[in-house]
């Protein structure tokens, strides 16, 4: 079973679910989770979706609407059968009698296609259903251009760099070595924000501790070993 830590960008697409599926009639049904990559954005839905018993399903750059579609109903436990309007009409009905979310990761991916943006819209519209977007930073400004989609959002949610109360909750999953605060402020300022990188830093940390066998780490027993910036290494003078 995957383990989710409690960083507060899950906290953030909590609410906003919480917000929608309580919403007052009226009011429109999406909310849009954006920043840059690797701040955690994907795995703050995937938490969020098996907390709410979401139906998530993740973008890739070659799905058509049918595809699109097909892989929805697969998420449902559906068998996918017919033309796009079909597929679009089973999806509508199971959201609408399940009552649950439908979040859609790397959103960014539809907006290839007007096409794709209209036929997530067909999907809220036909449901009422609440529906939740990931993507990245510029995904706000880039949905203008789709102003009947756009006036349908009703919380926009800024991903949040990651801080050092989020290394905190992270450290268990990723170091099974207890990790010092000054350790980990460090990572949090070399991670430019990223929650992945952090998690890169904590596993590294933790081979290390493997081999040469501490009990903690700190600032000082780290020493001058280095912290994964994401960055390529420096090519070294032949």
């Amino acid at each position: 079973m995957t383990q989710f830590a409690a960083i507060h960008n899950l906290g953030l697409v909590a609410t906003a679910v919480e917000k929608l599926c309580s919403r007052s009639n009226g009011l429109p049904g999406f909310a849009v989770l954006y920043g840059p990559a690797g701040w955690g954005k994907s795995t703050a839905l995937l938490a969020a979706a098996n907390a709410s018993r979401a139906y998530y399903v993740q973008l890739r750059s070659a799905w058509s609407r049918k595809s699109f579609l097909e892989k929805i109903l697969v998420e449902m436990s559906i068998r996918p059968a017919g033309t796009i309007p079909q597929l679009l009409d089973q999806v509508c009905q199971q959201l609408a009698a399940s009552g649950r979310p439908l979040m859609i990761d790397e959103f960014d991916y539809c907006l290839k296609s007007n096409g794709m943006v209209e036929l997530v819209r067909d999907i809220y519209e036909a449901s009422q259903s609440p529906v939740i977007l990931a993507g990245e930073e510029l995904l706000p400004q880039k949905l203008i251009k789709w102003e009947r989609f756009h006036s349908r959002v009703l919380s926009w949610i800024p991903a949040q760099p990651v801080s050092v109360a989020d290394a905190k909750a992270l450290a268990p999953i990723y170091c099974p070595v207890p990790v010092a605060d000054d350790w980990l402020q460090m990572a949090v300022a070399a991670s430019g924000g990223s929650v992945r990188r952090v998690c890169v830093n904590l596993s590294n940390a933790a081979d290390e501790a493997a081999i040469e066998g501490w009990r903690g780490i700190d600032r000082e027993v780290w020493g001058k070993r280095p912290i994964y910036t994401g960055e390529a290494p420096a090519r070294r003078a032949a």
